[in-house]
């Protein structure tokens, strides 16, 4: 079904962030430095939470999987950037647009998924110290490492077989940067309702769930700090906290824009700009936050 449906377009061409090749160069510095922070800060963590004994606790094994999914995340898009950027043509294969809207939506998603399993665990900390190492044990840590891997997959399996089911037979000119749902739709000479509202519905279950079980998470811990009778320990339990804060209100107010606010609401070059935060600038940003605001990271770096 997929290979007769895509058959009247062989490759889309992905007309990039600009056309101005000054522009272009200057982008491509400041990307390619953007992506060697991004491999060299994430693979540092995951290395670093590995080889330190003291950095062995589901706070950290699951900062590890999130280091891996934005490694993969940024190496799903970037390459393909930065080669637009050069201007040696930006044409990809449709089973390649396909693999790559596969694998942001995988990434993506799994780490709106690990965003809510690190809120429950600093929930769990906080709120019922003493039922710690029951409720978080290294048995539902990865229950909850391998959950969110599956929702990711889930949520790229329903993209994917909803682009499978258009068909391409008219312009082949993306306007994006990669190969996302929205711009890949607009080109369809078949979509239809369903085509729009499922992968709405998809990723919108997602935030939805994810900021809820945050959102309670840190409504409960809230109630918890406000509770205790020593400044030291609310001052302790707020630095716990404030680095996956950030990076919740990053991620999430970025692809909320992206993926539910109104598509009248806001142009393709606002789209596309919020679109390089997200996919680009936040995997770069997640391990300098946790690293400059961790102290247990900052200590297990020193030694």
């Amino acid at each position: 079904m997929a290979t007769g449906n895509l058959t009247s377009v062989t490759e889309f061409i992905i007309l990039g962030l600009t056309e101005d090749t000054t522009v272009c160069a200057i982008l491509f510095l400041v990307f390619l430095g953007v992506y060697v922070v991004t491999l060299l800060g994430n693979v540092s963590i995951i290395v670093l939470i590995r080889s330190s004994p003291q950095l062995h606790t589901p706070m950290y094994l699951f900062l590890s999987h999130l280091a891996s999914v934005d490694i993969g995340f940024s190496s799903s898009v970037t390459p393909v950037m930065l080669r637009g950027l050069l201007g040696e043509g930006n044409s990809v294969r449709v089973a390649g647009c396909v693999a790559q809207l596969c694998s942001v939506a995988t990434f993506g998603t799994t780490e709106c998924f690990l965003l809510a399993a690190m809120a429950y665990d600093r929930y769990v900390a906080i709120c019922s110290p003493l039922l710690y190492s029951t409720h978080v044990s290294p048995r539902v840590c990865v229950l909850l490492v391998l959950m969110s891997y599956a929702g990711g997959s889930v949520n790229a399996w329903i993209f994917t077989g909803c682009l499978l089911s258009l068909s391409f037979c008219g312009p082949n000119k993306v306007n994006h940067f990669f190969c996302d749902y929205s711009p890949l739709l607009k080109l369809s000479c078949s979509h239809d309702f369903t085509s729009e509202i499922i992968p709405a519905a998809s990723s919108g279950s997602v935030i939805v769930v994810t900021v809820f079980i945050i959102a309670l998470s840190y409504v409960y811990i809230l109630f918890s700090i406000l509770r205790m009778r020593s400044a030291e320990g609310r001052h302790k339990a707020f630095s716990t906290c404030t680095s996956h804060l950030t990076v919740v209100s990053l991620f999430y107010g970025t692809i909320t824009f992206i993926y539910v606010m109104p598509k009248s609401s806001y142009s393709t070059d606002q789209n596309k700009v919020v679109s390089v935060f997200y996919t680009v600038v936040i995997p770069m940003l997640n391990p300098l936050i946790y690293s400059l605001r961790n102290k247990e990271v900052k200590e297990a770096l020193r030694k």
